[in-house]
């Protein structure tokens, strides 16, 4: 009985083979045939559909002698930085009964502000002669000790020139046993989508790596700052690609890699050349970055707003607020006006006046172009000098904790989702913010009863606390809400050490 269910099985599967058989003859001519089947007609472009950029995979040049030529200006950089625990454990909800916290403590008594020293790696490119480099600002803010590494193999400890944190570029300087091969700076805006581009980096500390891709896009923001204008490439870009150069095919470097997607392959960000070539000179000669100041406020045009302003398009920063006895004031700009123009160059969305204005020298005289009334006027502002947010209104408390705003990578960092308010960025293990119950990743929601929409409503309302008041804070920890007293700026007692 068996052998015959088996023989019954074996016949229906010899059957089904020769039906597909079959099957894929009449689908698939044999190749003697392919003159007398073919019917679709030959539809090679015309002169004005003429493919004459694509170039065959035969016809297509190797990269190669680029690379030999660029290798010699790029440099792997490797740091070492010193941080707390708490920068290396997740940032787990710890409560005072918590079991991951109870863990630590039990096994780890000097708890989560012990020091650790932490190595990075990063990519750079040599601009001058005499050993200028330029990197991330990301990749070297934090270290303690910079090593760059040459094509040669030859270590040299470097020196951090300058830093802006508002474009990510930071300029080192290394003292060279010879002349050094510096990059030449390409004009980043005659980029076209689709043109060819190469990097070459350090990814995961795999040395002189090159990529290849094109460009996908430009002008991307990826929520980081009012300077963001990325190129958005597919030149495979990885950690340790950062601070590298992006080469077009003239072997001139036309962005700095700077950013890749988290939840994507295969997307790589980079800051312009010509973006980052002003900001290299001034770090370069005074270490620091001084940016032009307008003294607006300004949000988009939206197509409501574009109608009811008779305006053709929404192109352009509508004015909000013009600050008192500011540049712009003092020009002639006034609360309604709709900025289209800066220097000649086109204001097509409102973010573009920021980064506009910001790498414009303070002191000149600049040529706004506003739509006021229907009526495109010509303005002259002398610029001012953009104050230094970053050393204003700084919270009493800040080496105990530190406060953000939400951005799109916070939010990330910390799985946060839809929130407002200042997220706690770092809390000093043992301090009195920590054992008030501050952790980072906490979202303070209100001070007081007193909302807070950001981290400078914190700062202001903190700021305006009488000395050693104890505040009533309204803080956010993972889905639940919880209200923690904190005198801010007190400090923890040596009595109450552990």
């Amino acid at each position: 009985m068996k052998k015959l269910i088996f023989l019954f099985f074996a016949a229906c599967f010899s059957l089904g083979v020769l039906i597909s058989c079959a099957e894929l003859d009449r689908s698939e001519p044999a190749q003697g045939a392919v003159e007398e089947t073919k019917t679709v007609p030959d539809e090679s472009p015309g002169e004005e559909e003429s493919f004459a950029d694509a170039s065959s995979a035969e016809d297509f040049p190797s990269l190669s002698g680029l690379v030999d030529r660029r290798k010699p200006s790029v440099v792997n950089i490797s740091t070492t930085s010193v941080v707390t625990r708490e920068d290396r454990i997740p940032n787990f909800p710890f409560g005072e009964n918590d079991l991951f916290e109870n863990f630590f403590k039990r096994f780890f008594p000097d708890g989560p502000g012990r020091e650790f020293r932490r190595k990075g790696l990063g990519s750079g490119f040599i601009v001058s002669e005499d050993g200028y480099i330029v990197t991330n600002n990301h990749v070297i803010s934090r270290a303690e000790d910079v090593q760059v590494i040459l094509h040669d193999g030859s270590k040299h400890t470097a020196e951090i020139v300058g830093q802006d944190a508002k474009t990510d570029l930071a300029v080192l300087k290394i003292t060279p046993d010879k002349k050094l091969k510096p990059v030449i700076f390409g004009d980043s805006a005659k980029l076209r989508i689709g043109d060819w581009v190469m990097a070459i980096g350090n990814p995961f500390g795999l040395g002189y790596t090159v990529t290849v891709g094109i460009v996908s896009a430009k002008g991307r923001s990826l929520g980081m700052g009012a300077y963001d204008d990325f190129i958005q490439t597919d030149a495979s870009l990885n950690p340790g690609n950062s601070g590298g150069p992006l080469f077009n095919l003239k072997g001139e470097v036309v962005g700095v890699n700077t950013a890749v997607a988290t939840k994507g392959q295969g997307i790589g960000f980079s800051i312009p050349a010509n973006m980052a070539r002003e900001v290299i000179s001034q770090l370069s000669e005074k270490g620091s970055v001084t940016r032009g100041w307008l003294g607006v406020t300004v949000q988009p045009v939206t197509e409501e707003i574009a109608e009811n302003l008779g305006l053709e398009s929404t192109d352009g920063a509508l004015v909000s607020d013009v600050s008192s006895k500011s540049p712009a004031e003092k020009g002639g700009i006034k609360r309604g006006d709709v900025i289209v123009e800066f220097n000649s160059t086109p204001v097509k969305e409102f973010r573009d006046l920021s980064r506009l204005v910001g790498l414009a020298a303070p002191e000149t005289s600049s040529k706004l172009e506003v739509v006021r009334d229907g009526r495109r006027r010509s303005l002259s502002v002398v610029l001012g000098e953009m104050p230094d947010e970053d050393s204003a209104a700084a919270p009493p408390d800040e080496s105990e904790m530190k406060v953000q705003d939400v951005t799109p990578s916070i939010a990330a960092r910390f799985g946060l989702e839809n929130e407002t308010g200042a997220v706690i960025t770092s809390v000093k293990n043992g301090g009195s913010a920590w054992e008030a119950g501050f952790r980072p990743g906490d979202v303070i929601l209100e001070i007081d009863r007193t909302p807070v929409g950001g981290a400078e409503d914190y700062r202001r309302i903190v700021s305006a606390a009488e000395k050693g008041k104890r505040l009533l804070f309204l803080v956010k920890k993972g889905k639940g809400n919880l209200y923690i007293g904190y005198a801010v700026g007190e400090k923890k007692s040596s009595s109450n050490r552990r």
